[in-house]
């Protein structure tokens, strides 16, 4: 019993010397979680929308979206720092680790796609997305600057989340 005991021991030590995964983080100014319903009032998906605000234009235009596939896209309020974040595998770049923190975020239902209208705003092929998650094989040497713009964080198993600085 003492043995399976000291295995179990070496197992847990072993996943917790693992190196934290790499996380592609992004800021927006606003964030919205649009609930889009048909004519007979039927969901017919749940979306997040990232927006930046244009000092040009003077409203929000919309940078990407992604389908909400999971809660942890939900933005949750970061106490710590100001503004909302949220943390999750990102399935439209190659399930990376994605962060994206926010100034605002609002929760909207609608029977019509928010992010399909701001198009005729801004064309699809115009707009800034979101950062590019690099994923790196495990067997590559890293790069010196290269990475700078996807910084190593720990990652986060609560909904806080630890502070950086990009250098």
């Amino acid at each position: 019993m003492g043995a399976m005991s000291i295995q179990i021991a070496v197992c847990m030590a072993a996943l917790t010397l693992s190196p934290a995964d790499e996380v592609t983080v992004d800021q927006v100014d606003l964030i919205e979680v649009n609930h889009f319903y048909d004519d007979q009032g039927r969901l017919v998906f749940d979306q997040v929308i990232y927006y930046d605000w244009s000092e040009e234009r003077s409203r929000y235009q919309v940078r990407d979206w992604r389908l909400l596939k999971t809660p942890t896209q939900i933005p949750l309020r970061d106490w710590r720092d100001g503004g909302y974040v949220s943390e999750w595998q990102d399935f439209k770049q190659r399930n990376g680790l994605r962060r994206v923190k926010a100034k605002a975020v609002r929760e909207t239902w609608t029977q019509y796609d928010p992010e399909l209208v701001e198009r005729e705003f801004l064309a699809q092929e115009k707009r800034e997305s979101l950062t590019r998650i690099q994923i790196a094989s495990p067997y590559s040497q890293p790069r010196n600057s290269a990475r700078s713009t996807t910084p190593r964080l720990p990652r986060s198993t609560t909904n806080e989340y630890q502070s950086s600085t990009t250098p």
